[in-house]
């Protein structure tokens, strides 16, 4: 079948093509013959119920500073097309919302990836909380005192912003670190919302798991090794991908959040887990998909379009 596919993405000339998901969804659309549009967030407009957007046609190839072209921008309904993927990257800010407020207007009827809403409903470091028991004890809260008392309780504990992304602003603070006064001013004067506090999992430094589930069921998996000089292993900061395979642990985790993320639309998910603990859940444009691959590990990309695909017909 031949499908009408626009993509809602980050500009598409400063994408790393080597690590870049959506790029390998793009690449896998065009070999089955979908028509492929293409556009940025700040293009998209409502009137009413309809939501428009400037789009161009898109056609991409896997060279290394020549990967696409662009033709002519056409102002087009979004409801004409059958697919909309919904791939730029955070942060997870106003401007991104709004985005999934405008997109909910033409979901189901146009397949949005993943469902607005959902997207909306569930930051990453927010819809994890469902699973608690799946994760290191974890505290969301800007109050001091809560976290001064979260800190006494599990010593060593890593803050991070609540909406952050690709490893940002992740800071390790030991039970003895003078610098967490400093650090709290600073959080609590840079964001607004609360930030999270989650006990230190030392063995963090054998890997963090990116654990990628399409509509639900585990498709392939990479392990993050941080370099020796840092705490993240975000692949943009410098962590080195592995291939590995899933722990009993960790297929039970997929098992239990696999039926949530399929009742809510979120067809391509990546969690990321450390030591058999859950600390994330990444719905908004999750990576990983061609490290897997580079790794001889499952095509991921097709295993996404399978799924579409089934549900357009």
């Amino acid at each position: 079948m031949s499908l009408k596919v626009a993509v809602q993405m980050d500009p598409i000339a400063r994408i790393n093509i080597r690590g870049d998901s959506t790029f390998a969804m793009l690449l896998e659309a065009q070999k089955r013959g979908h028509a492929v549009s293409y556009y940025t967030p700040d293009r998209l407009a409502q009137r009413g119920r309809e939501v428009f957007a400037t789009v161009q046609p898109l056609s991409v190839r896997d060279t290394d500073g020549d990967h696409f072209t662009l033709g002519d921008a056409k102002r087009e309904n979004l409801a004409a097309f059958d697919v909309i993927l919904l791939r730029q990257d955070p942060p997870f800010d106003m401007a991104y919302i709004t985005t999934t407020h405008m997109l909910e207007r033409i979901h189901p009827k146009t397949l949005v990836v993943n469902d607005p809403a959902h997207v909306r409903n569930a930051p990453e470091k927010v819809l994890v909380m469902e699973f608690s028991d799946l994760m290191p004890p974890t505290l969301i809260s800007r109050d001091l005192d809560e976290i001064k008392a979260f800190r006494a309780e599990h010593g060593d504990v890593v803050m991070k912003p609540l909406y952050g992304h690709g490893g940002g602003a992740v800071f390790r603070i030991t039970a003895d670190d003078l610098n967490f006064g400093s650090l709290y001013d600073m959080f609590s004067v840079t964001f607004r919302e609360p930030w999270v506090t989650q006990r230190f999992l030392p063995a963090v430094k054998h890997g963090d798991k990116r654990i990628m589930l399409v509509d639900g069921e585990f498709a392939g998996a990479v392990n993050r090794v941080p370099a020796s000089d840092d705490l993240r292993s975000n692949m943009v900061r410098g962590g080195a991908a592995q291939s590995t395979d899933l722990t009993p642990r960790e297929r039970e985790i997929c098992e239990r959040i696999g039926p949530t993320l399929r009742q809510r639309g979120l067809l391509l998910v990546g969690i990321d887990v450390i030591d058999g603990n859950l600390t994330e859940i990444n719905v908004t444009s999750p990576t990983g998909i061609r490290a897997i691959a580079r790794l001889g590990g499952p095509d991921i990309a097709a295993k996404v379009w399978d799924c579409i695909e089934a549900k357009r017909r």
